[in-house]
């Protein structure tokens, strides 16, 4: 069973199983503030749980919750929040957190999407020199449930390429598939952050290098 209908739900339909609950609905915006539309996730959340005791819980989370500068983030906070009530809640449970999704479609906001649009429409932006980025291509998400969602019980997981981009090694490879050059204003800014990866994910990508990565993703979705 699948909750949601954006990208993440979307890669999902493949995998699709009767005794699991993939958990693809919720809020997606980081800076988002009201509170109704956290306690609207987590009701939907509970109702789930609630009616499918026996059944599988995969819940979508994000990879910012490693991310020391946004712990008193709402949105964040939000995330962590359910996470513990899932612990506390699920016999069965796999939490993934996802880095930067990348897909066809989907919030515009994205970092991938946001760059290829300001890029392609010519438009100019602020580059943070000290952010680093980490990828995940939707399709790898299914993918990598699809081998070991089942024998993966009750952890949580860092889901996306082991490997911080630089944001102007994503904008380079970019430019390179538009055929333009992107136009921009560098400040002092930016997070950057170290976090761990399951010896699964490790794994599974293994022999595919980061610029070969970057550029599948580059041409696949522009």
């Amino acid at each position: 069973m699948i909750i949601g209908n954006g990208l993440i739900a979307t890669s999902l339909k493949n995998i699709d199983s009767g005794n699991i609950i993939f958990f693809a609905s919720g809020v997606s915006n980081s800076l988002e503030t009201r509170n109704s539309e956290f306690e609207r996730e987590f009701s939907l959340l509970k109702d789930c749980i609630r009616q499918n005791p026996e059944k599988k819980f995969i819940y979508f989370s994000t990879v910012s919750i490693n991310d020391q500068s946004k712990q008193d983030s709402l949105y964040i906070l939000h995330k962590l929040n359910i996470e513990n009530y899932i612990k506390n809640t699920c016999k069965n449970y796999l939490i993934l957190r996802i880095g930067n999704i990348v897909g066809k479609g989907g919030n515009p906001n994205t970092l991938f999407n946001f760059l290829t649009t300001q890029i392609s429409e010519n438009r100019r932006f602020f580059l943070h020199r000290k952010a680093k980025r980490l990828l995940i291509d939707m399709d790898d998400i299914s993918r990598f449930l699809a081998l070991h969602c089942n024998t993966i019980k009750n952890e949580t997981i860092n889901c996306a390429y082991p490997y911080h981009y630089d944001l102007k090694e994503i904008i380079q490879e970019i430019e390179k598939q538009v055929g333009k050059l992107a136009d921009y204003t560098e400040i002092d800014e930016g997070d950057f952050y170290q976090i761990s990866f399951n010896t699964y994910f490790k794994s599974f990508f293994t022999g595919i290098n980061p610029d070969d990565y970057l550029k599948g993703l580059v041409k696949k979705y522009i």
